[in-house]
């Protein structure tokens, strides 16, 4: 019997026993009869009790809403209804027990909000803000914020993301410059940590590239250029079509009409005038968890150029041990403002420093010390030459370093500085200024990230009495051959206690602490090289 042949599915006669002659028909659903006599309220069949039953333990499609309960579904397959206890079947299947099954880890949607770029500044100053936004409340309330790219000074920035009181982020806002860099794709590559306890408890990275147009671009090439990289609608009309847009909210358009084309652009703005124009450029970039090792060495005091003070040195130590970590290391003049190079050289007499005179016979960017496959190279991209133990190579000619070899800046004025290989380390180079200035200071040209073998240095002995430092995870460290153990470099850190150093140390954050060095344009440390931290 199908469900429409049933009894509670046809028409029937009046039941009320009090007008039993009464003809009248009773419709499916009804209470009452036709000449308004009340119906006797019947249970439902045993049919429509199975039937109920079987379409709750029915399996719910993907798309269809679930079932009700039984009992529920009771009420709605029979015509009238009655109470629960009629309505629910007699036997109830009791549910199976599922096993506890761990909920799987749910990462935070968070992203990073950008803002505040215009490529028409093209040039020029630029300020990009950064808002944080959907990162959990169960993280630190301060995060650290870490920049790296050719366009920003120095290479790299750190600022910091700190809570306010409503809940939200304090905007983080980066200057950089495209001053003298080349048309093209730049890539920022972020990175947000959250600390525990001066660890790195969680990190969260992401990279977005930002276009520096060329100086000579018209403003609608440079709009053209942005608006095909990020649209995500795009809507053309050509050869007298038309080409329409309504609605959309947050969308980046780009609507093109050619050859009498009609191009109609309705974002459901209010009524009134409304001014179309090109603005400022803003982006979300999602923020991507990383995981991280259970034993994170993450350094206390990330830097990429460093100074070691002595403020008490002996006969043969030096005051100052400049130290740099960069693939590329340029040496040129000494500036206070805007310097070209990272190495800052300047010329020392019987007087002591002397930054005017024969200093400005150097090059803003003399020479480039690199890393070749034989090891280490030397070039010369100065005016006025370098000489190598006596001879010029020749300009944009490399040549490899060896120990003891004699660096002259420059080749046509002797004596304005004159450096020394005093060490061929697998991870770097030890310079020594053998002039008027010996006294003054020494460089470690290290390489980022790379592991010391102090049974593969070739030094001489004037820097073999030096300390085992090395870069690595963003910072400087110190490696004691005996027990090789590892320490990192801060300002705090007691150097009096490690092998190689004097008493009267200090570690300082700046190569040139004693000099006020202003890098408006961030010129040095981010042109020789990328860092890799």
């Amino acid at each position: 019997m199908s469900p429409l042949d049933s009894s509670q599915n046809v028409m029937k006669k009046c039941s009320n026993p009090e007008h039993p002659h009464c003809t009248f028909w009773v419709l499916p659903g009804d209470t009452v009869c036709a000449g308004n006599h009340p119906q006797a309220m019947t249970a439902p069949s045993s049919y429509d009790l199975l039937a109920a039953l079987r379409s709750t333990r029915s399996e719910p499609s993907a798309t269809a809403l679930p079932h009700a309960p039984a009992h529920d579904a009771v009420f709605q397959a029979v015509s009238n209804p009655v109470p629960i206890s009629a309505a629910r079947p007699a036997f109830t299947p009791a549910p199976v027990a599922s096993a506890a099954v761990p909920p799987a880890y749910q990462p935070v949607q968070t992203h990073l909000h950008i803002s505040g770029f215009d490529p028409r500044a093209a040039g020029g100053r630029q300020t990009l803000k950064m808002e944080l936004r959907g990162m959990s409340a169960a993280c630190a309330p301060q995060l650290t914020l870490r920049l790296r790219s050719d366009l920003i000074p120095r290479g790299q920035v750190q600022h910091d993301f700190v809570r306010t009181t409503r809940g939200d982020w304090r905007p983080v806002f980066v200057e950089f410059s495209s001053r003298n860099k080349e048309h093209g794709q730049y890539q920022i590559e972020v990175e947000v940590h959250s600390h525990l306890d001066g660890a790195v408890a969680q990190k969260w990275v992401c990279t977005f590239v930002i276009l520096v147009p060329r100086r000579d671009a018209t403003l609608t090439e440079i709009h053209q250029i942005f608006l095909s990289t990020h649209k995500n609608v795009r809507v053309m009309a050509d050869d007298a079509s038309i080409a329409r847009v309504t609605g959309g909210d947050g969308c980046n358009l780009d609507v093109t009409a050619r050859n009498a084309g009609i191009a109609h652009v309705d974002l459901s703005a209010p009524q009134g005038k409304i001014d179309m124009g090109f603005t400022t450029i803003a982006w979300d970039e999602e923020l991507i968890e990383v995981d991280l090792p259970a034993a994170s060495h993450c350094h206390p005091h990330p830097s990429q150029a460093a100074c070691l003070v002595n403020a008490a040195p002996e006969a043969g130590e030096q005051r100052q041990i400049r130290l740099f970590a960069l693939e590329e290391c340029m040496l040129g003049r000494f500036e206070l403002v805007d310097p070209e190079a990272d190495v800052l050289l300047s010329h020392f007499n019987s007087d002591g420093q002397d930054n005017n005179g024969l200093t400005r016979r150097l090059s803003g960017r003399h020479a480039i010390i690199r890393r070749s496959q034989q090891g280490f190279e030397i070039e010369d991209v100065s005016r006025y030459g370098v000489l190598l133990d006596g001879v010029w190579p020749g300009k944009h000619k490399p040549v490899a370093l060896r120990l003891g070899m004699r660096i002259e800046l420059s080749a046509s004025i002797k004596g304005i500085v004159v450096l020394s290989v005093t060490a061929l380390l697998a991870h770097g180079v030890i310079l020594h200024r053998i002039d008027h200035g010996a006294r003054a200071e020494c460089f470690y040209l290290l390489l980022p990230d790379t592991q010391p073998t102090p049974a593969s240095h070739l030094a001489t002995p004037q820097a073999s009495c030096l300390p085992v430092l090395f870069h690595r995870n963003g910072g400087f460290w110190h490696l004691d051959t005996t027990s090789g153990k590892e320490t990192p470099l801060a300002p705090a850190t007691p150097l009096d206690k490690l092998s190689g150093f004097a008493r009267h140390n200090r570690f300082a954050s700046e190569p040139y602490p004693e000099c006020w060095i202003i890098r408006t344009e961030g010129a040095a440390l981010c042109d020789s090289g990328a860092l890799t931290v």
